[in-house]
């Protein structure tokens, strides 16, 4: 019993330990695909900075407090590849010092790719690594750390294509900017042939 507690006891203080590093982070929470809270201090073009909050248990509270360290996460929108525009959405749609929660996916140095999760309202959530593809601001790209052949990469892979559909649909963000370059061809094409068929009349009018 007293070897059950032990092992129960370290269990809970690695789930509660605030990772100040994505080094520090176990490799079996990454293959598991752990989801972690945090808290947001700013982002920039290399990603979100984010600060580790983890889940406090009062049997280990005052353990978690004597191992707490200053450290940011930093921390990237897996499978998707801002374009211009989608940096200034995210910091309108999400402020400093809000809570988040970061679905661990693939780790590369100290940079994390994750899913990462907002609160919209009491009962809902967003998905931020969907909603820039479905707001046009940003194009699907491999998913980072996941193996190509597995099931959650290609289920993962799916949601983000169906969510940049939505905005091709919409022609909303980069879509809109490609839709208006195909208009614009069109009436080129279509003027030639006005042009030519202005021509056809004069040379018709002219032999009749």
């Amino acid at each position: 019993m007293a070897i059950a507690g032990v092992i129960l006891l370290a269990k809970s203080v690695k789930l509660t330990t605030k990772f100040t590093n994505a080094l520090e982070i176990p490799s079996e929470f990454i293959e598991k695909n752990v989801k972690l809270r945090g808290r947001l201090h700013r982002i920039t073009d290399q990603g979100f900075e984010i600060e580790h909050v983890p889940i406090t248990l009062p049997i280990i509270s005052s353990l978690q407090k004597r191992w707490h360290s200053d450290g940011l996460l930093l921390v990237r929108l897996a499978g998707v590849e801002l374009v211009p525009g989608g940096m200034v959405w995210l910091k309108d749609e999400v402020k400093s010092s809000q809570m988040m929660w970061f679905q661990l996916l693939g780790r590369k140095d100290s940079v994390l790719h994750c899913l990462v999760i907002i609160s919209k309202g009491r009962f809902s959530s967003v998905c931020l690594n969907e909603e820039i593809l479905k707001q046009g601001l940003g194009k699907t790209v491999n998913i980072e750390g996941l193996a190509h052949e597995s099931q959650i990469y290609w289920k993962l892979h799916k949601r983000l294509l169906q969510a940049e559909l939505k905005a091709v649909k919409k022609h909303k963000g980069i879509w809109k900017e490609e839709t208006f370059i195909e208009k614009l061809k069109e009436n080129i094409i279509n003027n030639k042939y006005i042009q030519k068929l202005k021509q056809f009349a004069t040379w018709l009018r002219i032999r009749l």
